[in-house]
């Protein structure tokens, strides 16, 4: 698989405006749909050292740069007493599926990259582990959302064509409105970045900016 860091801290700026305009069409059409703080629960998606470490052979070019924006989101959610929740991707061979067949070894909780990476500040997140790319597949996330009366999920993290995509088409199908942060997620390259925006905004979730949602709670 092509790698290429087409985010990067001096340039993630104008680049996530440049793909916010690629899906600017679609997203006109979901104008009705506002985010609402108050309703809001943050999901940060596997922002793990296994992909976010330049030394493991999963490592994604584009993750540290999205690593402020969406440590700014979590500051966000948790002064406004909203939730956010953490995902964890470990498996065992009993658990992990497809997954075991798809590639060509698995995150377990034994390896020294399979937690959070101590760039994220994690310590005030719900933690949730998940076995496959969808985070509500075989886990407690819906329950913990539904406890809370969350209608609105915002998605950050990694991988922008995997778990992030998979998750939000679930959440979209299981009746929560989702905004997809186009500036935090990230993946292998911009083809595929491009891509999961691109059919996600035409039927699964609102492309945004972080600033974006960071503005909402300023006001």
């Amino acid at each position: 698989m092509h790698k290429e860091p087409y985010f990067a801290p001096e340039t993630i700026t104008e680049k996530a405006h440049e793909l916010l305009m690629y899906v600017s069409a679609a997203r006109r059409r979901h104008a009705n749909l506002a985010f609402r703080p108050e309703k809001a629960a943050l999901l940060v998606l596997d922002m793990q050292e296994y992909f976010l470490n330049e030394s493991s052979h999963a490592f994604v070019p584009s993750g540290p740069a999205i690593i402020p924006g969406i440590n700014k989101l979590m500051s966000a959610f948790e002064m406004a007493q909203r939730p956010v929740i953490a995902t964890r991707h470990v498996n065992t061979k009993e658990d992990a599926g497809m997954m075991s067949k798809w590639w060509r070894d698995l995150i377990n909780s034994r390896i020294a990259y399979s937690h959070y990476s101590n760039r994220l500040k994690t310590s005030k997140c719900i933690s949730i582990n998940k076995t496959q790319y969808d985070a509500f597949l075989h886990t407690t996330l819906e329950e913990a959302l539904r406890q809370r009366d969350i209608g609105q999920v915002v998605i950050s993290g990694v991988m922008t064509h995997l778990c992030c995509e998979s998750t939000a088409r679930s959440a979209f199908m299981r009746g929560f409105e989702v905004f997809f942060t186009v500036d935090g997620t990230s993946t292998y390259n911009e083809e595929l970045h491009r891509a999961s925006l691109l059919t996600l905004s035409h039927g699964f979730a609102v492309p945004v900016l972080v600033g974006e949602i960071l503005a909402e709670f300023e006001q």
